[in-house]
């Protein structure tokens, strides 16, 4: 069984180092309960985008982002 293999990867863990495991799990949990009541709503912006959103950028406005 999955758990039984999860436990034992958990007894080679330093004991410096649960604490934070224990943080990345517990988050990871709370994380999953928030996705199931949340229902998504896609994008941000509202109305439509034009043409000139999907044209690549400018080179010099490329090497910007870099």
């Amino acid at each position: 069984m999955l758990i039984q293999k999860i436990v034992q990867e958990l007894q080679d863990i330093p004991e410096d180092k649960l604490a934070e495991l224990y943080d990345l799990i517990h988050y990871f949990r709370l994380g999953l309960s928030q996705e199931r009541t949340q229902p998504r709503n896609p994008g941000l912006l509202k109305g439509q985008l034009g043409d000139p959103f999907f044209e690549p950028l400018p080179e010099e406005e490329l090497q910007q982002w870099e």
